[in-house]
């Protein structure tokens, strides 16, 4: 870890407590619906792209409504909970300014969408310290593969084995570490059920990022 000049941070589940947010979305539009909501069914979303999940939910309850109709509500059910109330994790700020003291660059690689992600940031105060944010869009590849990682490095122009990655899920995990990059998992409440296999394939796993801290 003495050689990291790069920090990729994932956004959701990993800098902010934004899990609840979609689990929320998740409920209420199926309910609105009456579809029951399944672990089958959250399972199956998370991690997929914005648009390939509102495809994946229009396919398989046959609804009427367009892949685009579903990604505007479910952004509109989402957005104000980003611009007012979704709250850092703990001890995120003070580990940012941490990383900034030490100059290392900052970046983030996430699969968000800018609409929420910005308010978000700018709600809590840390948009500033981030030299560049990546789109899993941009890469039109999901977190499973290391594409999305290989282009934040680039664009913090820093090599990938010099790069540090946060992520709370087993995807983010195994994508970061096909680019051979040095590999942290964050608890979360929504990924609680990983926390074994993380804690195995992550190079080091912690419960808040008091963790990186200490010492």
């Amino acid at each position: 870890m003495k050689n990291i000049k790069a920090v990729i941070f994932d956004l959701d589940g990993t800098l902010i407590d934004s899990m609840y947010v979609w689990a929320k979305v998740d409920v209420d539009f199926l309910t609105q619906r009456g579809i029951p909501v399944t672990k089958e069914y959250t399972e199956a979303v998370r991690g997929m792209f914005f648009r390939t999940a509102a495809e994946y939910t229009q396919s398989t309850y046959g609804l009427s409504e367009s892949v685009e109709d579903i990604m505007q509500c479910w952004l509109t059910m989402a957005h104000h909970e980003y611009a007012h109330h979704v709250p850092l994790k703990a001890h995120v700020r003070e580990y940012l300014d941490h990383l900034k003291e030490q100059s290392v660059k900052i970046g983030m690689a996430t699969s968000s969408d800018p609409y929420l992600l910005e308010p978000v940031l700018e709600h809590n105060g840390i948009r500033h310290y981030f030299d560049a944010i990546c789109y899993t869009s941009q890469v039109g590849l999901n977190k499973s593969h290391p594409a999305i990682y290989r282009y934040t490095a680039q664009q913090l122009g820093v090599d990938e084995q010099d790069c540090m990655v946060f992520e709370d899920i087993p995807e983010g995990i195994s994508g970061a570490s096909q680019a051979g990059m040095y590999t942290v998992a964050v608890y979360d409440e929504a990924s609680k059920e990983a926390e074994p296999y993380l804690r195995q394939t992550a190079d080091r796993y912690i419960m808040d990022f008091s963790d990186m801290l200490e010492g």
